[in-house]
């Protein structure tokens, strides 16, 4: 059935395919199907009356307090590693079970299905824009305008979605689900998930008819990649679509993701390995998870002491500010401290050069030691 067909006196069908590779149209897609009210109370209570904003994993809820605002600030930025697409509905025992895999932090399950937009499907996401932001690539999480837009009511798309289909910011479009509604453009970025190529606020894509908790994003560090696949993929069943976000293809240095700033970081300090740089991350904040005051006062991704900044801290973004909380300020600030103290040089300089940057020997081991794993796992 099209979107928004009915299809009898009390059923209305609506068919999503949710992208996993590609965009706009491209790529291998799972089917599914979302049934009316009258099918949805045969689901159990508890999945069926789940929010779809999901569970959290062991790390704590990825959710930002509001503070009264209409979308919360950003606190910190959630890097996915797996995103999966269920065959249905995924259920709340299931993202349980994802949750409680081992070294995972978050999970975030979300509503999702395939629209019409300018007369080419597009897949989208239904999100709290407070809670999904932490989610995206940096750049896009601390774009207030794009999350306040979502909180609006209005839609963000990619980059790609934006150029292709000719959209302007601030123009209504008419989206085509199970409804119809005519939708303000709020802005585009770079979402960092392959295929989807809009957001639009959770209460929209009910009324649309989007597919509650189709998907979930995991986060799980320290774990490589494919191991958290097959464990997804092992709860999901064969109907599901698992992917590993980090397989080269899903890669662009649009999406500025923290392994994207420690390879262009790196760059501006000859001889400086990017491992050196994500091992600290790593060690610091565990790569923006936990950027706040530490009790020797460091701040940010990369902790630095605000004295330190002060002499170190660069402006990456070229947004006008060197900001200390801002990965893509901190992370070529501390490439700058470390060049600064002979890391470009390797051996015992570079032994030296980290041990400024936190005076104890367990502390540059660790971090040598932590090199050395993203070297070997990143061949």
């Amino acid at each position: 059935a099209r979107p928004g067909r009915r299809t009898g006196p009390r059923r209305a069908v609506f068919t999503i395919a949710l992208l996993i590779a590609g965009s706009l149209g491209g790529g291998a897609y799972a089917a599914v199907q979302a049934q009316d009210d009258r099918d949805r109370r045969t689901a159990a209570p508890r999945d069926r009356d789940r929010p779809s904003g999901g569970p959290a994993g062991p790390g704590g809820p990825v959710t930002n307090v509001a503070d009264g605002a209409r979308v919360a600030p950003l606190r910190r930025v959630v890097p996915p590693d797996v995103l999966a697409v269920g065959g249905g509905p995924i259920s709340a025992a299931q993202v349980q079970r994802i949750a409680k895999l081992g070294r995972v932090r978050d999970v975030i399950a979300v509503a999702g299905g395939a629209v019409q937009l300018q007369g080419r499907s597009v897949n989208a996401f239904a999100v709290d824009p407070s809670t999904f932001r932490s989610w995206t690539p940096p750049r896009t999480a601390k774009a207030e305008d794009l999350w306040t837009a979502l909180a609006a009511d209005q839609f963000v798309v990619s980059a790609t979605a934006a150029e292709q289909l000719r959209l302007s910011k601030g123009f209504p479009y008419a989206v085509v689900g199970r409804t119809m509604p005519t939708i303000m453009m709020g802005g585009s970025g770079a979402l960092g998930l392959p295929g989807i190529d809009m957001l639009v606020h959770q209460k929209t894509g009910r009324s649309m008819g989007l597919v509650p908790n189709i998907a979930v994003l995991v986060n799980a560090p320290g774990v490589p990649p494919a191991t958290t696949v097959r464990a997804v993929g092992r709860i999901l069943g064969p109907a599901a679509n698992v992917v590993n976000l980090h397989e080269q293809r899903f890669q662009s240095p649009a999406n500025g993701s923290y392994l994207d700033l420690y390879k262009s970081a790196a760059k501006t300090c000859p001889g400086l390995s990017w491992t050196v740089l994500a091992a600290i991350g790593q060690v610091e904040s565990d790569h923006g998870r936990n950027p706040g005051r530490s009790s020797a006062g460091a701040l940010g991704p990369m902790q630095f002491m605000p004295a330190t900044w002060k002499a170190y801290g660069v402006d990456g973004d070229g947004d006008g500010k060197a900001d200390i909380m801002n990965p893509y300020d901190a992370i070529p600030g501390a490439a700058r401290y470390l060049c600064a103290n002979g890391a470009g040089r390797g051996g015992k300089q570079l032994y030296r050069a980290v041990w400024h940057y936190n005076h104890a020997d367990w502390y540059v081991q660790k971090v040598l030691a932590l090199a050395k794993a993203y070297s070997d796992q990143y061949r």
